[in-house]
């Protein structure tokens, strides 16, 4: 966990070296975004409508996802990232966060070709994870900027969070005293979602982590729970997000669940191939 005032915009911060369980693996949206330092060869993603994958040498930066992403892992593969709050890359990026939205860029289009090879290369000569971790997170609080709505943005997330999505986004302007106008316009800027689009996202996840793979599952009890107004809004939904119908959802995690079981990453990555 990282220290004040970080832990109000990052979740956690993060290692990666080894070979990945699969070459490439999907990621259906969550309400995260993601910074990654690339100290390997380049991987390459596939973001939102994409139809070709584009490589990644330095890092790249993902805000908020409305539509899957695809990762090609090189073997063996070495960064370090971030997982950040939807609201939390506001105060790193110099443009609207909606300007990337369901669209990666690179970590230098974001602090310039000189920043980025200064930090890979303190990253690569660290003496090990634990101080690796250190200097990224002393590089972020380096950068930390004042950013204006943060602290709407921040309450209004935490209580969409707090309710897994389903709190009237009327409601949330109203206890706010802003306009709809202003409230979604701050989204868009620090998310890169509006508040309906975010809602959304977290109840799709507090479905997805509701499932058991392993166990047979109610879909009528679990889109019920979840928010959704029936089984076949909760199935739209599903496949809006993943483009898999969630019977198919679940048959590749047991997949995953066969081939490695246990392992760090199962719970959110699919295989993709």
């Amino acid at each position: 966990m990282p220290r004040p005032p970080l832990d109000e915009l990052i979740d956690d911060l993060y290692y990666l070296e080894g070979t990945p369980p699969y070459p490439r693996l999907t990621l259906p949206p969550m309400p995260a975004a993601l910074l990654i330092v690339n100290l390997g060869a380049p991987f390459r993603v596939r973001g939102g409508t994409d139809v070709e994958t584009t490589g990644y040498a330095d890092g790249c930066v993902i805000t908020t996802p409305t539509r899957a992403f695809e990762f090609g892992y090189p073997r063996p593969t070495r960064s370090v990232g971030v997982h950040v709050k939807p609201w939390g890359l506001a105060p790193f990026l110099p443009m609207p966060a909606a300007e990337l939205r369901d669209r990666p860029v690179t970590l230098e289009q974001v602090w310039g070709r000189p920043a980025v090879a200064d930090l890979r290369d303190r990253l690569a000569t660290a003496d090990g994870p634990h101080e690796m971790l250190t200097l990224l997170e002393e590089e972020l609080r380096r950068r930390l900027s004042d950013t204006t709505g943060l602290g709407l943005v921040r309450h209004t997330s935490g209580v969409i969070a707090a309710t897994s999505g389903a709190v009237p986004i009327g409601n949330l302007r109203t206890a706010a005293g802003v306009s709809s106008t202003h409230l979604t316009q701050r989204f868009k800027e620090l998310v890169g979602v509006t508040p309906k689009r975010l809602a959304r996202t977290y109840r799709f996840a507090a479905a997805v982590f509701a499932i058991d793979p392993a166990r047979p599952v109610d879909w009528g009890e679990l889109a019920s729970d979840a928010g959704y107004f029936d089984q076949a809004h909760f199935g739209h939904e599903f496949r809006a997000f993943t483009g898999l119908t969630p019977t198919r959802y679940v048959e590749v995690r047991r997949r995953f669940l066969r081939e490695h079981p246990g392992h760090v990453i199962d719970g959110w990555s699919l295989p993709a191939d």
